[in-house]
């Protein structure tokens, strides 16, 4: 089983950029799609990007399209999460995770890492 490791979360202003990165543990199978999610208290984990296993295929929440951008480097088994124009509403843990391209979409994925916390506040 695969360990995905997020990082590059912290505190920044509305407006500002953050990027975030997973890390997996081992080699990401070419047949893996990606995708990265939030969590706030008391909400359900949503789906805010995902990206298919050879980098073709997007898909973004709503919320985030136009200010985030999800890409992969499958060389380097990582994720990335370039997020542009932060708002408060932007404010979570975010998680990374893998496997086929509809469990992505679903979130009907196995086990979870840390995550790793974005706080957009003035």
């Amino acid at each position: 089983q695969v360990q995905l490791v997020e990082s590059g979360g912290g505190l920044v202003q509305p407006g500002g950029s953050l990027r975030l990165s997973c890390a997996a543990s081992r080699r990401i199978f070419s047949s893996d799609a990606m995708g990265w999610y939030r969590q706030t208290p008391g909400k359900q984990r949503e789906l805010v990007a995902a990206i298919s296993s050879g980098g073709g295929r997007t898909n973004y929440a709503d919320s985030v399209k136009g200010r985030f951008t999800i890409s992969r480097d499958n060389a380097k088994n990582t994720v990335y999460l370039q997020m542009n124009s932060l708002k408060a509403e932007d404010t979570a843990v975010y998680y990374c995770n893998a496997g086929p391209w509809m469990a992505v979409l679903t979130s009907s994925l196995g086990s979870w890492g840390q995550g790793t916390q974005v706080t957009v506040s003035s």
